[in-house]
C-alpha cells in the first residue's frame, strides 16, 4: 500500500501529525512528539495530491508528477479548482457559518489580521505558526471579509506574512508579556474604529500564546522583561530548500510552528534513539509543504545509526529578518 505524505496536519488542544494519504484508504495521521528523532528518505517522485473538498480527497485526474521545490502539492489544475470555491476567493458569499476576526502575532512588529470559521477554532492560527492571537469579532462571512479589509487598511497591517519572515524571527522572541501587551494595543485600536459591519459582534480581547505548543518556549530565564527567548531552537541555521529523489533528512525534532519543523542533526550514532542531549548539532527546518506528495521511507535501525548518515537534500541559510512593521500600536 502507497501512502504519500499530505504535510503536517495540527489540531486543536494536541500536537503536531505527519498527514498521510493512500488511494482507496483515505488519511491517516503520525503523531510527533519533540525529542522525537525523524529519519526517513524520499521515494517514489513527486505526486500532485488532487483536491480536498468536503472531507474527503479526489486524486489528480491528470496524476501530475511536481517538481521538488514547490511548497504547493498541487498540479496547476487542482490547485486553480481549490482555489475558486476557498473563502478567499469570495465565491461563498452565502455560506452559513459564523467566522472569526483574528489579530496574529509571529513577532515583534509582525501582526496581520485574518479570518477563519468558528467552527475550526484556534487550528487556522496554529497552521500558521502564529505565536499568539487574540479574536477581534464573530459574524457573517461577507460582515467577517469585510472587517478584515478595513482593518487591514485603517491600522496598515497585512492579511499574509511569509513563512520566511516568520521562521527567521522565531528563535529570539520577547517574553510573553510583551507578546501579549502588542496584542492587547493592537486589539484596543482596532476595535475602537469606527465602520464595523452590525452583523460583527466584537469581542474582548483574549490573548492565547502558542509558544508552549510549538517547544519554542524559553528557559528558566525566559520571563524575564526584555531578555529574548532562545528556548530549545538554539537559532534558526539552515532550511531544507528541496526534496529529492533518495533524499534524505536526519534529525531530532525540536520545535514545530505551522508548517515548520525544527530539527537539530545530531552528530554521529546513535540517530535512531529519542533524545534531548542535542550537543552542537546543525539546526535545520524542513517546511513540510515540501514533504507534500512524496512517499517518505524510514531508515533502518542499521542505516540510521550509521555514522555517515547525514541529511542529503539541499538546503540554504535562513535570513534574518530585514524589514519588518513599524510601532503601529
Amino acid at each position: 500500500m502507497t501512502w504519500w505524505c499530505t504535510g503536517v496536519r495540527w489540531r486543536v488542544g494536541g500536537g503536531p501529525a505527519l498527514a498521510w494519504y493512500g488511494e482507496g484508504k483515505g488519511e491517516r495521521e503520525s503523531p510527533l512528539a519533540f525529542g522525537d528523532v525523524l529519519a526517513f528518505r524520499a521515494v517514489g517522485g513527486r505526486r500532485c495530491l488532487g483536491v480536498w473538498r468536503g472531507g474527503r480527497r479526489t486524486p489528480c485526474p491528470a496524476g501530475a508528477v511536481l517538481s521538488g521545490r514547490g511548497t504547493r502539492a498541487q498540479c496547476a489544475e487542482c490547485a486553480g479548482i481549490d482555489r475558486a470555491h476557498s473563502v478567499a476567493a469570495d465565491t461563498m458569499a452565502d455560506d452559513p457559518r459564523p467566522y472569526h476576526v483574528y489579530l496574529a502575532w509571529f513577532g515583534s512588529g509582525m501582526v496581520k489580521v485574518g479570518i477563519t470559521g468558528v467552527g475550526r477554532g484556534s487550528a487556522r492560527l496554529l497552521e500558521q505558526g502564529a505565536v499568539a492571537f487574540t479574536w477581534l469579532g464573530r459574524g457573517p462571512l461577507m460582515a467577517a471579509r469585510r472587517t478584515e479589509e478595513l482593518l487591514r487598511s485603517a491600522l496598515g497591517v497585512p492579511d499574509r506574512i511569509p513563512y520566511a519572515q516568520k521562521r527567521a524571527v522565531r528563535a529570539a522572541l520577547p517574553p510573553a508579556g510583551e507578546r501579549a501587551a502588542e496584542l492587547a494595543a493592537a486589539h484596543a485600536t482596532a476595535v475602537a474604529l469606527a465602520g464595523w459591519p452590525e452583523s460583527l459582534e466584537r469581542l474582548p480581547c483574549e490573548v492565547v500564546d502558542h509558544a508552549e505548543v510549538f517547544g519554542i518556549e524559553g528557559g528558566a530565564g525566559s520571563g524575564t522583561e526584555g531578555a529574548a527567548e532562545v528556548g530549545r531552537l538554539g537559532g534558526v541555521g539552515f532550511v531544507v530548500s528541496e526534496l529529492v529523489e533518495g533524499g534524505v533528512v536526519v534529525g531530532t525534532l525540536v520545535a514545530a510552528a505551522g508548517p515548520d519543523l525544527h530539527l537539530v542533526e545530531r552528530m554521529g550514532p546513535p540517530l535512531l534513539e529519542r533524545s534531548r542531549e542535542l550537543g552542537e548539532g546543525r539546526r535545520l527546518v524542513v517546511d513540510t509543504r515540501l514533504l507534500g506528495g512524496w512517499q517518505l521511507e524510514a531508515l533502518g535501525k542499521a542505516e540510521g545509526a550509521a555514522a555517515d548518515v547525514v541529511s542529503s537534500v539541499p538546503v540554504k541559510p535562513v535570513k534574518e529578518a530585514s524589514a519588518l512593521q513599524g510601532g503601529l500600536f
